[in-house]
Order: structure tokens, then C-alpha cells, then sequence
């Protein structure tokens, strides 16, 4: 891969309640790995019992600058059988960004049809730019319909390196597969993402690169290779 990532918009800090690092070792750790962004993006209540919505309030008070790092505000929010998601409308609007994505702690799982359609009105919110790890085969998804509604909603999805590096959840690889190919056919982008628990994985692209390299996916495809191209891409405004 020519243009490797810059940003690493998918990260978790403390405030998830089962992640280990705060805002400073993570944009520490991204610093360390020669990022020019970060994305705090922790999860949204209903994945950890010990989940305090008012840490997505505070976000506010963190600097836009560590360590020479940017930083963004957002979140990995649920998507709930009602189609709905869990974290408040006005902490939500407050953040620059929202990853959407399906879990199993506030999720039960259905079809391909209803676990489409309850990700896509997710994906219709104004804020949601962002799909999480949708390769999860044990939440099935209609790909096509997926991709095509990422294409309408101006959304793009992740290839999430934490799970290419632990394939035993069922059916990564072949789903990754499979929405790449509609990604190229239909020409909607991606974001690869860390999906970091703790600071020695911020910024770690590498399984997923060779992935993508192996497949041969292309690289103007990708947000997340150059940090003017993600600032468009949410809208971001300094």
C-alpha cells in the first residue's frame, strides 16, 4: 500500500469501561506511530454496564492538539432492534463524527433482511459517517444493499484490523471479501480502522493493509489515507 492510513478514527479509551488507555497514551501512541489524527470513539452506552454518557460531554473540554496529534470527537454507536441508537441526540450532535455498529450486548440478532434494515436507518442519521466491523457473521447482512446504502448516505465502511487478526469470529474473511468487491463495483469508500482497546494498538493497520494489498482494493477508495480527504468527508470544520 502506497498511502497507508494517517488517521485512526476507531480507538478506545477508559471511558468504554473495558478499554485500558486514556485520550493522552493513546494520542501519545498514535504520535509514536507517525499518525497525523485520532478519533476517540468510545463505545456508546449499552456495550459496557460501566459506560458514562457524560464522557461524551466532556469531549468538549479535550484540546483539539496532543502531542501534535489532531484530535476528533466521536463515537461507536449501537444499533438497537428498533433501528434505533443508544447513545442521546444531544450528546450525539455535539460530536464530530459517529461510527455505527452492531453488538451483541444490545443487539439480538435476526435475519440479513432486518439486520440491513435496522443498520440502515442508523446509517441515515445526519452524523453517522462511519459503519463498524460489519464482516460479523453472526450478525448476517444483505451486502449489496448495504454498500448501496453507504453509497446514498455518504457513508463508509470499515475493515477492522482487530478482527482480521482474530478471525475466529465467524465469517470475517469471506464477508470482508465479499463487501470489498461491491465497495470497487459501486465505488464507496472505506476506512480501515484499529478498533484499539489499549495504546499499543492505535494505529494498527498492518493485517488489514495485507488484506486489502492481497485483494488489491483501491487506495482512492480509502477515507482514512489523508487527513483533508477525512476532514471533507465528515464535514469537519476548525
Amino acid at each position: 500500500m502506497k498511502n497507508k492510513p494517517v488517521i485512526d478514527l476507531h480507538t478506545h479509551t477508559i471511558a468504554s469501561g473495558h478499554a485500558f488507555g486514556t485520550i493522552e497514551e493513546n494520542a501519545l501512541a498514535a504520535k509514536e506511530k507517525r499518525l497525523s489524527g485520532l478519533g476517540i470513539s468510545d463505545h456508546a452506552p449499552g456495550v459496557d454496564p460501566h459506560t458514562n454518557p457524560l464522557s461524551f460531554a466532556k469531549l468538549c473540554n479535550v484540546p483539539r492538539q496532543l502531542y501534535g496529534i489532531n484530535i476528533y470527537y466521536g463515537v461507536e454507536n449501537n444499533v438497537t432492534n428498533e433501528g434505533t441508537m443508544t447513545l442521546d441526540e444531544n450528546l450525539l450532535s455535539a460530536l464530530d463524527y459517529c461510527i455505527v455498529g452492531i453488538h451483541g450486548t444490545c443487539y439480538e440478532p435476526k435475519d440479513a433482511v432486518t439486520n440491513t434494515d435496522n443498520l440502515l436507518k442508523c446509517m441515515a442519521h445526519p452524523k453517522t459517517f462511519f459503519v463498524s466491523h460489519p464482516d460479523d457473521g453472526y450478525f448476517p447482512l444483505d451486502y449489496e444493499r448495504l454498500v448501496l446504502g453507504a453509497k446514498e448516505y455518504g457513508v463508509a465502511l470499515e475493515v477492522n484490523n482487530s478482527h482480521i487478526r482474530n478471525p475466529w469470529r465467524m465469517g470475517t474473511l469471506e464477508n470482508i471479501d465479499i463487501y470489498l468487491k461491491f465497495c470497487m463495483q459501486y465505488r464507496v469508500p472505506i476506512f480501515i480502522g484499529s478498533d484499539a482497546h489499549e495504546p499499543c494498538r492505535v494505529g494498527d493497520f498492518e493485517a488489514a493493509i495485507t488484506l486489502l494489498d492481497t485483494f488489491g482494493f483501491e487506495e482512492d477508495l480509502i477515507i482514512n489515507n489523508d487527513e483533508e480527504k477525512f476532514r471533507q468527508f465528515i464535514g469537519f470544520k476548525d
